[in-house]
């Protein structure tokens, strides 16, 4: 993926075909493939993913519960690049390259591997600024990676090789300078870290600076709708899970069930918005699946913050959070509002006309203004999250 405008013309070799070797030759599928669909193993590593996912937004609740709101934060943004940067480079390569056969299976098992070690690191990164887990695990995931683009190079010829071979040096030198993360003090992370961000967002544009892999417009789209509705799925968990263990201490139903169905209509609306209209159309270039693509990192890291801040209102509402009640209710609306605000930037601005285009932004600026509405402000939001679905469906009729 790159910001090149034009897309590269597909090979003529389709490994989509039936091929009765249990070894196949990596080229890749053409961009006119009709009826690709995500696979099943696509949708075991979006799963597995997720359990990651679930860590660190678990840890984002409890470092906003317990008042340290800058730390979690951060912890957060750090944690979910890895888990999103690793889910993003696997699924545009997928995208292009998948042949399923059993070397490609065995090495996607093993970014599935290095994803679960990551995320059984996250808890020691957010509560003893250990990082040697969750790197450890994200190498793995990411030298999978380099094994899959060395095998496609092996199958390549011309700028398409080159551009592989690219990726696998690039993906490389990367893990290095992570693993020498390890061996800075810890005071002087925060001044590396974000060059070693930088270094890892800059391979796919030097990979692909003269051939670009032929990923499929669909099939993207499709494989991030699904991730974002996992994602939502686990934050629907998440909620749920904080408010069943609230009620086995707390007889606290009063304020319990204003905030269950506000997360509700919140997550419902979430869903909703999200899958309004079909974006694969807009994919049509380099550089606007680029954007799109990363993009992402705010829609999908939204999503999941909004279940995190849901279990740390519950935890205020039960007593258990030392934070006020604006800050609780900032904890939902903050990241509900940047949901709206970046699906609009991706997705709804470039299918919607009139009147339609100004739904989302406002929704968010209303969304922001729940938060001084007090303890009622996550009902509120639900409430101005349905009303946004809504208004939409009344332009959309109106428009029809």
């Amino acid at each position: 993926m790159t910001s090149e405008s034009a897309l590269p013309e597909p090979h003529s070799a389709d490994p989509g075909k039936a091929d009765s070797r249990p070894v196949r030759r990596m080229v890749p599928r053409s961009r006119d493939e009709p009826h690709r669909a995500a696979t099943p193993l696509e949708l075991f590593f979006d799963l597995c993913f997720v359990v990651a996912v679930a860590q660190a937004s678990g840890q984002l609740a409890h470092s906003v519960a317990d008042d340290h709101p800058g730390t979690g934060l951060v912890g957060y943004c750090f944690a979910f690049f890895a888990i999103w940067w690793a889910w993003m480079n696997f699924t545009w390569f997928a995208s292009a390259y998948d042949v399923d056969d059993v070397p490609y299976r065995i090495t996607t098992l093993v970014q599935i591997t290095g994803v679960l070690i990551l995320a059984a690191g996250v808890p020691r990164m957010f509560g003893d600024q250990d990082l040697t887990l969750s790197v450890v695990g994200y190498v793995v995931m990411r030298l999978a990676m380099v094994a899959q683009w060395l095998r496609a190079a092996r199958c390549e010829t011309g700028g398409a090789r080159t551009m592989a071979l690219r990726y696998a040096a690039g993906i490389t030198v990367c893990q290095i300078g992570w693993a020498l993360v390890l061996l800075v003090p810890e005071s002087a992370r925060p001044y590396v870290i974000p060059l070693g961000i930088l270094a890892e967002l800059s391979v796919p544009v030097f990979a692909e600076l003269h051939t670009q892999s032929t990923w499929h417009p669909h099939h993207i789209a499709e494989r991030y709708g699904l991730f974002t509705l996992i994602v939502l799925g686990e934050t629907v968990s998440a909620a749920t899970i904080a408010i069943q263990a609230a009620l086995d201490e707390h007889e606290a139903l009063g304020e319990l069930l204003p905030l269950a169905a506000g997360g509700i209509l919140l997550c419902f609306a979430a869903w909703w918005i999200y899958f309004a209209r079909p974006v694969h159309d807009h994919l049509r270039s380099n550089r606007q699946a680029f954007l799109w693509g990363y993009g992402h990192y705010l829609v999908l890291g939204a999503a999941a913050a909004i279940g995190a801040g849901l279990e740390v209102a519950v935890e205020y509402a039960v007593g258990q959070a030392h934070i006020s009640a604006d800050a609780a209710t900032a904890a939902v609306t903050v990241p509900a509002a940047v949901y709206l605000f970046t699906v609009w930037l991706l997705h709804s601005r470039h299918t919607k006309r009139g009147a339609g285009q100004a739904v989302l932004p406002v929704a968010a600026v209303a969304m922001l203004a729940c938060t001084f509405a007090g303890g009622s402000g996550v009902l509120l939001a639900g409430l101005v999250a349905a009303a946004t679905v809504a208004v939409g469906l009344a332009l959309h009729a109106r428009e029809g």
